[in-house]
């Protein structure tokens, strides 16, 4: 594009038409022309007289299609462009709107179910619902206003130039978006009713007054807005700009951490409670950060999940597990399986069997080394066909599935069947104190009842004294795990507690041939 001045072309004659066509020309305009005498005699005057409004009439008639000038981008069907150029065009408008007198916006949109629209009709389809939803917006918006699509699949609008625009105008365009995608999508004969949050900023709110801050800071709004929802509209605020950047430099001190082994897996062993032999593992989080120490799960899984990393998580703890198994079999120790926990973000999606057995294939394991621990409350959700059709594709491969948190959720017979597992894990809330309190007696006989007539193994989580060890051995369950039997430990850490447990079970052994195995 050609440059004036270090502006575009185009800019330039727009500001020149602009100076041109203001009130005051028209008292320079006859001061002009007795110039032109002076210095130029008969022969100037004519040409001042006749130039001077042929000049005014040129740019005032180019500024008056402003619209086309400041439009550097091509419009492509429909509407859309990329987000750059949206960026570009607000610059445009924003360059000349000292001269001009006009003035832009950005809204962004962001859909609330789409998530839940993939789960249960599949990524392809909700897609297409996308494209309608964008399609139905793009039609309440003017000619001169420039659309994009977001890389999460929202929408981000640059308003044409305006001569006004305030806080009330925006939020009824707002609201507008909102009501184009109100009505219901068809999908399998189903009805669908999507809803989105909007964000949107003014030019004056912004960090910097150029098109980027203000493309970033709408997006900014729409991610509050999206986290206020459903359906929330936000202007955004400076407080908002702030814990942007915090959330960044989180994401950014989460990703380096995972990147850098920080964040790696703990084991806490799994007994036998028949014999007191190691029967696993269990793979935990833990961050080991630089400043602060051993940080607990509780403190930086919400982080995690704010910032969208539990499946960069997943990946890291499950290498960590088959990484173990391997340095266990090349030291002689005899560890059955790992457990490993994936949380429902990482069971939606559609390549994970894919995933765990590349993996598998990688340290040349085999499927039945690796049980997935899957949450009550996932199995409940019985219509997220995803969910179901990786959990079945892991059992069919050959790895265990547990059922965590036994105990607190709904689950039905008929989902405990259908997801093919192979143990229950109980709920530490039942196993504590059921040395001393019947009713957890009573609730924890009724459940192993119920897992010896499916054919299930048990595992009672939590287990802190011996007691309760005692118990649960009397009572039938055929795992146990807590803090009372081992704490989770670095993997340098496990073959010398094996060696110790070996030891203790040994010792006990010795002492009365029957008693607890641990």
């Amino acid at each position: 594009m050609m440059r004036v001045l270090g502006l575009p072309a185009g800019r330039v004659i727009v500001r020149i038409g602009a100076v041109l066509r203001r009130p005051e020309m028209m008292v320079v305009l006859p001061a002009l022309t007795l110039a032109a005498f002076w210095l130029g005699g008969e022969r100037a005057l004519i040409s001042a007289a006749l130039g001077l409004p042929l000049v005014i009439g040129l740019f005032g008639a180019v500024s008056l299609r402003e619209a086309d000038l400041l439009a550097p981008v091509t419009r492509a069907t429909g509407g859309m462009v990329t987000p750059p150029q949206i960026v570009t065009a607000l610059e445009a408008i924003l360059g000349i709107g000292p001269a001009t007198g006009l003035t832009t916006a950005c809204l962004a949109v962001r859909f609330d179910d789409m998530d839940q629209l993939a789960d249960r009709f599949g990524k392809p389809a909700a897609e297409d619902a996308m494209r309608t939803c964008v399609e139905r917006m793009t039609g309440v918006l003017r000619q001169s206003d420039t659309t994009a699509r977001l890389d999460h699949g929202g929408l981000v609008v640059a308003l044409g130039p305006v001569r006004q625009l305030d806080l009330e105008t925006l939020v009824q365009m707002a609201a507008r978006l909102q009501k184009a995608v109100s009505p219901p999508l068809v999908l399998d004969a189903t009805q669908f009713y999507v809803t989105c949050s909007v964000g949107f900023c003014l030019p004056g709110r912004t960090p910097e007054p150029t098109g980027r801050a203000l493309y970033e800071a709408a997006v900014v709004a729409a991610d509050a807005a999206w986290q206020s929802g459903p359906g929330a509209i936000r202007s955004y605020s400076a407080e908002m700009g702030k814990v942007a950047a915090d959330r960044d430099a989180e994401r950014d001190m989460l990703e380096t951490a995972l990147d850098e082994g920080q964040i790696r897996a703990h084991f806490q062993p799994q007994v036998s409670t028949d014999t007191g032999e190691v029967t696993g593992f269990e793979a935990l989080a833990r961050w080991h950060h630089p400043e602060r120490g051993l940080v607990a799960p509780g403190v930086f899984m919400p982080s995690l999940e704010r910032a969208g990393l539990l499946e960069k998580l997943g990946v890291v703890i499950l290498h960590d597990a088959l990484q173990a198994i391997t340095r266990w079999d090349k030291s002689g120790l005899t560890v059955p399986r790992v457990s490993v926990n994936f949380s429902a973000e990482e069971l939606r999606s559609p390549l994970l069997p894919e995933k765990i057995g590349w993996a598998l294939d990688r340290f040349d394991l085999e499927p039945g080394r690796l049980t997935i621990e899957i949450l009550e409350s996932v199995v409940t959700q019985t219509d997220n066909d995803v969910i179901v059709r990786n959990i079945a594709s892991l059992s069919e491969m050959g790895c265990g599935i547990d059922l965590d948190d036994f105990g607190t959720g709904q689950t039905s017979l008929a989902n405990i069947r259908r997801f093919a597992l192979r143990r229950l894990k109980i709920d530490r809330s039942f196993v504590t104190r059921i040395d001393e309190d019947p009713g957890q007696q009573r609730i924890c006989s009724a459940v192993l009842s119920m897992a010896e007539r499916l054919g299930l193994e048990t595992v009672a989580e939590g287990v802190e004294t011996s007691g309760e060890q005692a118990m649960l051995a009397q009572l039938g369950f055929t795992h146990a795990q807590g803090f009372g039997i081992g704490r989770p430990m670095p993997l340098e850490e496990t073959a010398d507690w094996m060696a110790r447990h070996r030891a203790r079970i040994a010792g006990l052994s010795r002492q009365s041939p029957s008693a607890a195995a641990f």
